[in-house]
């Protein structure tokens, strides 16, 4: 029922902002010359289709380096259908959504804004009619079903396709790459046990591991970050190219939080940030903040990564970066800890 009421009040807001606009002519409706209105035409010359939405499990959020959410993924079918590349901008709230619809910010609102099955429901920028015709034509009430089929894919399948390899090789030894951790290890000040361990998290040693979202390598790197590291694609699996760059990228992490001073606390932070993202893991830590809880203690910050995935928290104005997918994060941390431990215990510095 809450929900029902969300919706009703949602849509008086859409239909108030429709009518307004058929009132209020909007800016780019000033010009005189109609060819000015971005439509259908010259969304495919600029190869790029701008949507709105909100942050959301049912909409739009990062999971893994990835994009994932039935409207994003819908989203994205659409602008591959007309042959242009897809960007996806988040609001804060419906009225953000409506007002940078009317300032012309973006050619439509990836939400289901409206009841009925000829479209998905989005709303359509001002004056973009052979878009809207463009939509309607494409949209069939099937594609729906598929984008949530795709995501519960794409979620419920392991996430890296690797041979599983045993967390240590013979006694004293963890890995074939054992001597590789201890160099790189040495420049960033790690022990080199804390990156086998989170080495065996990522692809359980296996340098030709890949995941569903393009990660590869032992350390699991995504193309973009080894764009970013200056690793080439082509050395991505190489086991010295692949650990170098990682190492790398902790250390770009951990100078982040070096603001904290306790180390396992600022590394406990720089392993989740490395699975789920900085920018989620600072939401939490203004959460936990706000909620004077140490934002410097990862057992406190760990609390607010789980609640990431409760409209309450990720809808909150402290939260720059919406939904999270955390137990995954969570668990990430807490099994890279629990070998460490053991590694500890059985392998010598």
């Amino acid at each position: 029922m809450k929900h029902f009421g969300i919706f009703i009040l949602f849509s008086l807001a859409v239909a108030a902002c429709q009518q307004r606009q058929s009132q209020v002519a909007p800016p780019w409706q000033g010009q005189a010359d109609s060819a000015s209105v971005f439509d259908l035409s010259q969304i495919e010359q600029a190869g790029e289709m701008i949507a709105l939405t909100l942050t959301g499990p049912d909409t739009y959020y990062d999971y893994r380096g990835s994009h994932l959410g039935v409207q994003y993924l819908l989203a994205e079918q659409f602008a591959s259908h007309l042959g242009v590349r897809l960007r996806m901008e988040t609001c804060r709230d419906t009225a953000e959504l409506l007002r940078r619809m009317d300032a012309g910010d973006a050619d439509l609102i990836a939400l289901r804004m409206q009841a009925d099955t000829l479209t998905p429901g989005w709303l359509v920028g001002q004056g973009k009619d052979d878009l809207r015709q463009a939509l309607a034509d494409w949209y069939r009430p099937e594609l729906l079903a598929l984008a949530r089929k795709t995501e519960q894919q794409m979620l419920q399948r392991p996430s890296v396709r690797c041979r599983v390899h045993a967390p240590m090789l013979r006694r004293g030894v963890i890995s074939l790459y054992d001597e590789l951790f201890k160099r790189y290890c040495r420049g960033i000040g790690w022990d080199w046990r804390l990156l086998a361990a989170q080495c065996y998290q990522e692809s359980t040693f296996d340098p030709e591991a890949t995941s569903w979202a393009g990660a590869r390598g032992l350390m699991q790197i995504m193309p973009r970050t080894a764009d970013h590291l200056g690793l080439p694609r082509e050395q991505m699996t190489d086991p010295e190219q692949n650990i170098a760059a990682a190492t790398r990228y902790l250390h770009e992490l951990e100078r982040e939080f070096q603001y904290i001073h306790d180390r396992t606390e600022r590394q406990n932070m720089v392993l989740a940030s490395y699975n789920g993202g900085i920018f989620h893991i600072q939401d939490a830590m203004r959460l936990c903040q706000r909620d004077q809880r140490n934002p410097q203690r990862w057992d406190d910050v760990r609390t607010y990564v789980l609640r990431l995935k409760d409209p309450q928290y990720y809808q909150d104005t402290l939260v720059h970066h919406g939904y999270m997918r955390g137990t995954e994060t969570a668990d990430y941390v807490d099994k890279i800890r629990s070998r460490y431990q053991q590694y500890i215990r059985q392998v010598r510095q």
